[in-house]
């Protein structure tokens, strides 16, 4: 990630960020020098990725253990019909190589857990989760504590998705553990594949996290830049329509309400 200003290349790729007042030459310059982790690559991750690598983000790190299945590619949006049976991370490193090869990009196939999150998040400025169980979720958010590294985490199923951006590394600001409290710290996976789930839906949650993730680096940057901490934006594809919840700090959280 270069502190140099963008090529005319890289200028003339990202024209339509730098002429919005919002984002401008500044922001797109922080774009470039920014690092997320995106933890799983699925629904929400597949679009997540494609936005923020449209976006220039200079470093991604990407983690996911499983491999791309035939009932994936419904909704995973990066992924195609030869990379059935290969491994998500490896595919998805393949799609940036052909997206912009410009962009650096780590990648790791091994199982996320309390023991090993904290080294893959270790200097990000920014972490997207997009994992479907609680344990992984709850695992990601106290490593980002303890990190000090905003978390983006997001959801998705049938009609229904939530994004939120949580900073408990903050004093008076909520993280995901304070949300969804103690209970979930089990292994349990969402049920998609006996309740469904609309492709679309995926792909909006997954787009509104990356939106919401350039809020976040854009902080102290650009008028954009608001990360809307401890806001939850439930989407709903019924009807359609959003609403948003405010998450209070869990002053007994055993997540960051220690630190």
């Amino acid at each position: 990630m270069s502190n140099t200003p963008l090529s005319q290349q890289r200028l003339d790729r990202f024209a339509r960020h730098i002429v919005l007042p919002e984002i401008g030459g500044a922001g797109q310059i922080k774009l470039t020098q920014s690092h997320v982790v995106i933890v799983g690559l699925g629904g929400i991750g597949s679009p997540a990725l494609q936005y923020l690598a449209g976006a220039g983000i200079g470093k991604l790190t990407l983690l996911d253990d499983d491999v791309v299945d035939a009932t994936n590619l419904q909704r995973q949006t990066i992924y195609s019909t030869r990379d059935v049976g290969h491994g998500k991370a490896v595919a998805a490193r393949r799609w940036l190589a052909n997206f912009d090869e410009n962009l650096e990009v780590e990648i790791s196939d091994r199982r996320i857990d309390a023991e090993n999150i904290g080294d893959r998040i270790a200097g990000a400025n920014l972490v997207l989760d997009g994992t479907d169980n609680f344990a992984t979720r709850l695992a990601v958010s106290d490593a980002c504590v303890a990190e000090r590294t905003p978390l983006l985490s997001a959801a998705v199923g049938r009609f229904q998705g939530q994004v939120g951006a949580f900073a408990g590394h903050l004093v008076g600001e909520a993280c995901y553990r304070c949300f969804v409290g103690d209970a979930f710290d089990a292994e349990d996976c969402d049920t998609c594949a006996e309740d469904g789930m609309l492709g679309a839906m995926a792909g909006w949650a997954g787009t509104f996290a990356a939106m919401q993730a350039v809020r976040v680096l854009l902080q102290g940057v650009s008028t954009f830049g608001d990360p809307q901490f401890g806001k939850l934006h439930i989407l709903d594809g019924m009807k359609p329509g959003m609403r948003t919840l405010t998450i209070a700090k869990d002053p007994q959280c055993k997540g960051c309400s220690a630190r």
